[in-house]
């Protein structure tokens, strides 16, 4: 098989990683890849993710049996959809089923269609009808760019100045584009988060196991949004025995509805969890493989990544062709100081054949580029240093020493990661 992954993130550095790894696999492209893509053997092609005429003039070219999109914007734009014209098999959902991540008001349509748990909200395509309904309701509330924000565009404020200015500063001051043209205001909700993962056929969704995402910029959740500060796999807030109830609470009623519109939803379909003590509520959609979550649930996932993807867009995904190694996986994302603010680029990384030296690692690359033969940073989020463990301590443990034997000016962690996984555990 020759395959091609679209993207540049860390994500799309472990697709193009776990792929390689299938004996069908022959050749992968990835467009336009990064470092760590090149890194693997594959093929970087500058062709940008959502320049959707190039992707599909480069899958014709090199003859690809099946393009793997890592990103929501291509999937958004209808890159399924093109190649599918084409006669090239897209693992990923057509662009009706990626409105599910690419409009926040559209994903709680279809939640209340399904009878799927979540939090109250309401929308707006007026600031000061918006603003009327903070005064109105008051805070804490949450506050959701309606499109795609780069999984920047939420604001949690804790009293009302904060959700007003939040407001202001989506419709008004344009801080994430025609993604603030509408605005999703949503009740706060107590509890801890988890990221709820199945890889769906278009009837069938498989679960794969829990993970936690850290999307706060600094140690215990301070700081903006970011893209993903690390993650590990599994949650113990969400546990193995508890996966398939999950996918008939949260999953499996979306797809019927996508199905009866004539949309059955293939790929990644991701639900972003509230665990209250009211039960499970999903806090949003994501119509692919999260990131830094893929990076962890790779490591672990035991099987032929390429011909379970295949049979997915065939609608005959086995269960029993996808398996998951018992230990525990985190990785930590290393970023360049002042993410997701203004951040220098260009800064030289060493350490990295060090760091995968050691037991079990592996390194991820999200942002870099060669450069004269020496790698570079060319993101904020630089690198995804990912360890394999017998549990969670032990994960964590391996990935921060790793971590240690990176070389890089100017960059920044989050020294947490796992430690609400941690917590939990010493509760039991």
């Amino acid at each position: 098989m020759r395959i091609l992954v679209i993207g540049s993130g860390g994500r799309e550095h472990a697709l193009v990683w776990k792929l390689g790894q299938s004996p069908r696999v022959s050749k992968i492209f990835a467009a336009p890849g990064n470092g760590g893509t090149h890194g693997e053997g594959a093929i970087n092609v500058p062709v940008a993710a959502d320049d959707l005429d190039g992707l599909v003039a480069l899958a014709q070219k090199e003859k690809i049996d099946l393009v793997v999109p890592g990103p929501e914007l291509p999937l958004t734009l209808g890159i399924v959809d093109r190649m599918r014209e084409a006669g090239i098999p897209c693992f990923g959902p057509d662009a009706h089923c990626a409105r599910l991540e690419g409009s926040k008001a559209f994903a709680k349509e279809m939640m209340l269609r399904a009878r799927v748990p979540t939090a109250r909200s309401a929308v707006f395509a007026d600031a000061e009808m918006a603003k009327n309904h903070v005064v109105k309701v008051g805070a804490p509330l949450v506050v959701k760019a309606d499109g795609l924000a780069a999984g920047k565009g939420v604001v949690v404020a804790r009293d009302s100045q904060e959700a007003l200015q939040a407001v202001d500063d989506i419709m008004n001051a344009r801080a994430f584009g025609a993604a603030g043209d509408r605005v999703v205001l949503e009740e706060f909700l107590v509890g801890e988060e988890a990221s709820f993962l199945c890889l769906c056929d278009g009837t069938r969704a498989v679960p794969l196991p829990s993970a936690q995402d850290h999307k706060a910029a600094w140690d215990d959740d301070q700081g903006p949004n970011t893209g993903g500060m690390g993650a590990y796999s599994p949650a113990p807030v969400l546990p193995d025995d508890r996966l398939e109830e999950m996918a008939d609470l949260t999953i499996r009623p979306i797809l019927a509805e996508l199905a009866k519109d004539g949309h059955p939803f293939v790929g990644v379909l991701y639900a972003g969890l509230m665990l209250t003590a009211d039960g499970p509520r999903v806090l949003e959609y994501n119509a692919r493989f999260g990131d830094p979550e893929c990076q962890p649930l790779l490591m672990r996932l035991q099987g032929d990544l390429a011909q379970i993807m295949l049979d997915c867009v065939n609608g005959e995904l086995d269960p029993a062709s996808i398996g998951n190694s018992g230990q525990t996986a985190l990785g930590v994302v290393l970023t360049a100081k002042g993410y997701p603010r203004a951040y220098p680029k260009g800064l030289v990384i060493k350490g990295i054949a060090e760091a995968e030296a050691r037991p079990g690692v592996k390194v991820f690359h999200s942002g870099t580029a060669v450069k004269d033969h020496v790698l570079i940073s060319s993101g904020g989020r630089v690198l995804c240093v990912t360890a394999l463990g017998d549990d969670l301590p032990a994960a964590r443990k391996a990935a921060y020493a790793a971590l240690e034997e990176i070389r890089m000016p100017d960059g920044y962690f989050r020294k947490d990661i796992g430690n609400k996984g941690m917590r939990r555990l010493a509760r039991k």
